[in-house]
């Protein structure tokens, strides 16, 4: 049988363990029988059947150990000690611990079966472990014993002070709020096991806030403890709680956290200007809605208690002012509401008044909650320019008025006290015709050229005023003038009208319906009247029948028309309006006689004599069209192949050394002086001397002396020979260009190193020049250097 103890108690709980057995009171916990019960002899057989109804003496087997947590000692802590009812003492038996902890936080004497806690152990982490004890012989290691399981649990010692998990708090609470009002409620958590003594029992306490607020000590409710607080004296406080396990009992541990309390606002703060009376000034030119200044009323409330609404209440300037509350700041704009004068009224009176919208009963008794103050408005003089009486002028002028004719009459006046003379003028971007005049002085609107209403019905005009000794102030006003309608344009038909009659028409066929038009626009409407004229009036071939709406139809007065007889007609209609005086014009009507099926189907007449037969579709016309197109192409094609194949070889340009050759009259002259050589008299020197052109700044060149040279030089193509014409040309003239206007310089060279350039009286020089030093200048004399620094084989200077 396993039974197990303390060191220290071990007795005392077996003995109270056999009393609760006899008392019927503790069953017991596990019932084994031992390995000699299970080795009976044979003659114990025989009386077990005789004893069977006997009660068998059976020991005590604990299941549960208790340790206290946190042991500091330095030996391991004691548990508890298993012993079988095998166990002689002898130290045959040898005991095996496992299940959670062993071997790790729990070892076990294999000889005397003493449990020892090795760790340090924390109820917190863990509260109990399941371990399992075997007894095993130790000479063949056989079991004795069913295995046996049993838990130790961990008593919990007070050694977890309170905390507040969830601080610090922020809480908010109305000012002025009544006592005991409920604030935040705060909670301490402790971790020692709350079914074990007072280590988890919290008592709550304040540390700091009092007098202000209170806590209850067994549920962390904190509530106001102060009546009237006022956030306008004090908005922010620091509360500091304590929570104290063991009761709140001296050794208790304890935690604190901290609840920031705001105090909220209200409306207990009735609004009050700070000053009594307002100094305003305006000037009478301030526009409608203008800014005249602030009023403003403290109220030491916030938010939406603080918000204020601001009315004028009296004064004589009601209907002048007007006031207007920005929501921003809380402040009373007045404004202008009606224009202003200086002349009229040089000051106002206001009493502006300002309330809370928002308002709770219960503070009522702190006083009314509005406050007024009085504006005092200074109306200051300003410079205005001229105004006009009346503001708009709407004139009605016929179109055949007489040109200087005076229309209206434009007034402005002085609004200001000095009155000063006015000039009058027309904006003429308002009148870009310049149909209209305005004297000066009187403002007499008058016509400046003819009207015409059928071009320009209206006419918008803008008239200046402006002070005569102050031209800066310039008043406007607009002028419309409307120019009525006179009868000066006669009707006329509305289109180009071409009638077609059929050679087997019936005599009273309608051949064609004419309209008419007219730009005039009377008041009583358009009204036409048609009529054959007068020259035409017995017209045996058509006659006209007016319709009294504006139209008349043409029809035919005989039958039998012919084309081989006559192919068009000519029907002159005389058209007259209703107008005052009435005018007419005649319009022409052309006929053409053409033949007709018997549907009365066109076919063919005069005017139609291009016109397609009538079996050609549209399809065929298409198809001839692109065959023209296709026929131009190929044609073009040809023609710039040809092009391309008789176009000469053009040379290089880079390889040209026919270039042109630029005149210059003078040295220094620069562009005004220098004038191109047509290049064409190099390709043929016989017709350099019929193409010479004379230059307008410069007398006429000296006819070209290359005829005077050896033909056998002028007849050479080379232009190397032609070049060497013109240079005996210039040696035998001094004075006179040579006609390739190679320019002569007289001057230049003095002091260079390739001294002069010109070839003038080159001839007296018997000592050959030396050009080589241009190929040191560069790339841009190389082809200086070609031609002048060598020679060919002919003894020619290139």
């Amino acid at each position: 049988m396993w039974t197990s103890g303390r060191m220290s108690n071990a007795k005392n709980l077996l003995g109270l363990g056999v009393s609760l057995y006899f008392l019927g009171l503790m069953d017991l916990t596990t019932t084994v029988l031992s390995g000699s019960a299970r080795s009976l002899t044979e003659g114990q057989e025989d009386n077990l059947s005789d004893k069977l109804h006997q009660r068998m003496k059976r020991s005590w087997v604990w299941n549960q150990f208790f340790v206290l947590e946190e042991y500091t000692g330095t030996d391991p802590l004691y548990v508890g000690k298993l012993h079988s009812d095998m166990d002689r003492g002898d130290g045959s038996i040898k005991y095996i611990l496992s299940g959670e902890g062993a071997g790790i936080v729990f070892t076990i004497d294999d000889t005397t079966g003493d449990i020892h806690a090795i760790q340090r152990l924390d109820r917190e982490e863990r509260s109990q472990y399941t371990l399992r004890a075997q007894a095993l012989d130790r000479r063949t290691g056989r079991p004795m014993e069913p295995e046996s399981e049993f838990i130790i649990k961990i008593q919990d010692i007070n050694d977890n002070e309170p905390k507040f998990l969830d601080g610090p708090y922020v809480a908010s609470v109305p000012e002025m709020s009544p006592v005991g009002t409920s604030v935040i409620q705060v909670t301490a958590t402790d971790a020692d096991d709350p079914t074990y003594g007072n280590s988890a029992r919290v008592v709550y306490s304040i540390l700091q806030g009092q007098p202000y607020f209170s806590v209850d000590s067994r549920t962390g409710l904190i509530r106001t403890a102060l009546m009237n607080m006022d956030r306008e004296a004090k908005e922010y406080y620091e509360v500091i709680i304590q929570a104290k396990d063991m009761g709140g009992q001296l050794g208790g541990l304890a935690g604190t956290t901290t609840v920031n309390i705001t105090l909220s606002d209200v409306n207990d703060n009735p609004p009050r200007f700070p000053q009594k009376h307002y100094q305003m000034s305006v000037l009478e030119s301030a526009p409608i809605s203008s800014t005249v200044g602030r009023v403003v009323a403290k109220d030491l409330d916030e938010g939406i208690n603080a918000e204020m609404k601001y009315s004028l209440v009296d004064g004589d300037g009601l209907d002048v002012f007007d006031i207007n509350t920005d929501p921003n700041y809380q402040v009373g704009i007045i404004t202008v509401r009606k224009p202003l004068s200086f002349e009229s009224k040089k000051s106002y009176t206001l009493k502006v008044e300002g309330a809370n919208p928002h308002l709770e009963m219960r503070f009522l008794n702190l006083g009314p909650f509005r406050d007024t103050t009085t504006v005092h408005i200074s109306v200051e003089d300003v410079d205005e320019p001229p105004v006009f009486e009346p503001s708009f002028y709407f004139v009605e002028v016929p179109e055949d008025v007489e040109i200087g004719t005076t229309i209206q009459i434009i007034s402005a006046r002085d609004p200001d006290v000095t009155n000063n003379s006015i000039r009058y003028s027309i904006d003429r971007s308002s009148d870009p015709g310049r149909f209209f005049y305005v004297d000066i002085t009187s403002g007499a609107l008058m016509t400046a050229r003819p009207l015409d209403r059928e071009d320009v019905s209206w006419h918008n005009i803008t008239v200046l005023a402006v002070e005569l000794n102050n031209p800066s102030q310039v008043g406007s006003v607009s002028v419309t003038v409307k120019v009525l309608d006179v009868n000066d344009n006669a009707p006329e038909f509305a289109r180009f009208y071409e009638a077609f009659v059929c050679e087997n028409a019936k005599a009273g066929q309608l051949i064609q319906t004419v309209s008419a038009i007219d730009r005039d626009d009377p008041q009583e409407g358009q009204h036409f009247y048609y009529s054959l004229a007068p020259e035409a009036a017995n017209n045996p071939n058509f006659t006209l029948r007016d319709n009294q709406d504006n139209t008349a139809w043409i029809l035919t007065r005989r039958s039998g028309f012919r084309q081989h007889e006559q192919n068009t007609f000519y029907l002159p209609i005389l058209i007259s309006d209703n107008g005052r005086p009435v005018l007419s014009s005649t319009g022409t009507l052309t006929v053409h006689v053409c033949s007709c099926d018997d549907d009365g189907m066109v076919m063919s007449c005069n005017a139609e004599a291009y016109a397609l037969p009538v079996s050609l579709s549209r399809g065929a016309l298409i198809a001839i069209l692109a065959c023209i197109f296709v026929l131009l192409v190929l044609v073009l094609l040809i023609l710039s192949m040809r092009r391309q194949r008789k176009q000469p070889y053009i040379i290089d340009e880079e390889e040209n050394i026919h270039e042109n050759i630029v005149r210059y009259d003078d040295e220094g002259g620069g562009e005004e002086d220098t004038e191109a050589f047509d290049i064409a008299a190099m390709w043929n020197p016989r017709e350099a001397q019929l193409v010479v052109k004379n230059r307008q700044d410069m007398l006429p060149e000296i006819e070209s002396l290359s005829r005077y040279v050896p033909q056998a030089c002028v007849m050479d193509n080379n232009v190397h020979n032609y070049v060497l014409a013109k240079l005996y040309e210039a040696d035998m003239d001094l004075w006179a260009p040579p006609f390739d206007s190679l320019q002569t310089y007289m001057f230049e060279g003095n002091g260079s190193v390739a001294e002069s350039l010109s070839s003038l009286q080159s001839v007296t020089t018997d000592s050959d020049q030396s050009y080589d030093y241009l190929t040191d200048w560069g790339p841009r004399f190389k082809k200086l250097a070609e031609m002048y620094g060598a020679t060919d084989s002919s003894g020619a200077l290139w």
